[in-house]
């Protein structure tokens, strides 16, 4: 038995999950299916059962995906997790990799790269695709600054800066002091190579990092 945990707030997006998984991965039937609507809900059902595989969306309400990802690979590390989320496979998919995740791959994705990215993970690989795999080819040894260069919580606080949220407000959600909320911001200033909150939200909407 193949058991796989679905994770996303939307339940036509899981039912449809499901089905692709069933018609087009007959190398692990038969299936079991958990279903998860909020990070909350992923890390308690991960405590409880073993899983083969967690199908996850990194944006749901609650806690941060990422961060769910983070504490996932933590506290199991030889699960693997295939990412499935909205946000651009060139802004997410590196920094979900070196969080532990085993793949990545957008959700406007061909229905058989599904397949072909779940049979990769489950045989010990790590699945990108292949339009990611040449520019990541082409982007060795680039100097110039980019978001795969802010540590974990300096792109959380990008991204939180970019959805219109206060230094304060920051510290208040992240239970962090506000001079270390400063600190990032200026860290992720130096490594973008702005000068205010305004040119990180103009490249966190133009690159779409925030919803």
């Amino acid at each position: 038995m193949f058991k796989i945990l679905i994770a996303d707030d939307h339940a036509v997006l899981r039912i449809g999950m499901k089905q692709l998984v069933n018609d087009d991965c007959a190398f692990c039937d038969p299936v079991l299916f958990g279903e998860a609507c909020n990070g909350q809900e992923v890390l308690e059902l991960t405590r409880k059962e073993n899983w083969d595989l967690v199908l996850l969306d990194i944006s749901m309400p609650g806690r941060d995906g990422l961060d769910v990802l983070n504490e996932l690979h933590h506290a199991h590390p030889e699960l693997r997790v295939l990412v499935l989320s909205m946000y651009p496979e060139d802004q997410y998919a590196v920094r979900a990799l070196k969080m532990g995740a085993s793949g990545y791959l957008t959700k406007d994705s061909a229905p058989e790269e599904l397949a072909k990215a779940i049979e990769k993970i489950m045989n010990g690989g790590k699945y990108v695709s292949a339009e990611l795999a040449e520019k990541l080819a082409f982007d060795l040894g680039d100097p110039h600054a980019g978001p795969e260069k802010l540590s974990y919580r300096e792109h959380q606080v990008l991204r939180m800066i970019a959805s219109g949220k206060t230094v304060s407000e920051i510290a208040g959600q992240l239970s962090l002091s506000v001079k270390t909320i400063s600190t990032y911001r200026v860290r992720l200033l130096e490594k973008m190579r702005m000068k205010n909150n305004a040119e990180l939200t103009h490249y966190a909407v133009q690159n779409r990092l925030v919803d």
